[in-house]
């Protein structure tokens, strides 16, 4: 089995929980030099070049069944709105902050999962997912002083991301992960490129082509590279550990980005944003804690207790 080799599927997200905050600081170097259509153009066509060529070398193939493709298309289109909204937050806060706010993703699945998918949701995780939205709240505040709406960014992020996440439980099942992310890159490219070449010269400064430097072209070329490999480390660290084991890992994200975040660019959250942080992360994993005792606790054949 490949599942049974948990040791190789933590230290694949770890080098996840490295790799993609280091893609997002190259993109929060560029800074305003890119057009945001222009950035994601470039980092989805990498992903479809670096996939394609990966595919054709394990003689995989992108077939996909009518019902997958139509929902690998929506799914892109929320990558691509996830993305955009990542990206232009970069420019206005610091990266460990606006990963840290996005962090309250895991708790907008749960209300959604409650919601869309009926699923069982009890009162102690509910009460989590209240407390995290504080500590959220307390990483939004001092930025939002700052910088005012763009500070709001990363919760667009949380919610598309969200959404896209639900999408992936509905197909991961049905599609192998290279082919799947080989064909939403080829969609995304398709999508991206005709509309950045239409918007240029059209006075849509975000999806307009700007002259690049050299040091420019390599740091686009870093967001797409970087981003696809972690996108493929999350992948198969899924492959070899159970997502019981590595979800807590996840958090390891935010640590990564504060260091990167004050080597890079001098920034470190100030006092109110750090206990924001810690508060999401504890709340996230308790929630993870919740998951682990009812995914653990034995079937009843009459109603069970509300859920932790």
């Amino acid at each position: 089995m490949t599942n049974d080799r948990p040791l190789l599927g933590i230290l694949l997200m770890l080098g996840f929980c490295l790799v993609a905050p280091l893609s997002d600081s190259f993109a929060k170097q560029l800074g305003g030099n890119v057009s945001i259509g222009q950035l994601l153009a470039v980092r989805f066509s990498v992903q479809a070049v670096i996939l394609v060529a990966l595919i054709w070398a394990t003689g995989r193939g992108l077939s996909m069944t009518a019902r997958v493709l139509r929902l690998t298309a929506l799914r892109t289109v929320l990558h691509i709105l996830g993305s955009g909204a990542m990206f232009l937050s970069l420019r206005y806060l610091p990266l460990a902050d606006a990963i840290a706010i996005a962090f309250v993703m895991p708790f907008i699945m749960l209300l959604l999962g409650r919601t869309i998918l009926k699923e069982n949701v009890g009162p102690h995780r509910l009460a989590a997912c209240a407390v995290g939205f504080v500590g959220t709240l307390l990483v939004i505040q001092p930025n939002f002083l700052d910088v005012g709406p763009p500070a709001l960014l990363p919760l667009a992020v949380a919610v598309v991301f969200a959404f896209f996440m639900l999408v992936t439980r509905q197909i991961a099942k049905d599609s192998d992960p290279v082919t799947l992310q080989a064909v939403s890159g080829l969609i995304a490219s398709a999508i991206l490129i005709p509309l950045v070449l239409l918007g240029t010269g059209h006075d849509l400064p975000e999806l307009d082509i700007r002259p690049v430097t050299p040091g420019d072209l390599g740091l686009l070329a870093a967001v797409g590279i970087l981003g696809t490999v972690a996108h493929l480390l999350m992948t198969w660290s899924l492959r070899y550990a159970p997502s019981a084991t590595l979800a807590p890992m996840q958090y390891l994200e935010i640590p990564f980005a504060t260091l990167i975040g004050w080597v890079v660019f001098s920034d470190l959250p100030n006092g109110l944003a750090a206990a924001g942080i810690a508060i999401t992360v504890a709340a996230g994993l308790y929630i993870i804690y919740c998951e682990r005792l009812t995914a653990k606790a034995p079937a009843r054949p009459a109603a069970a207790p509300p859920a932790a």
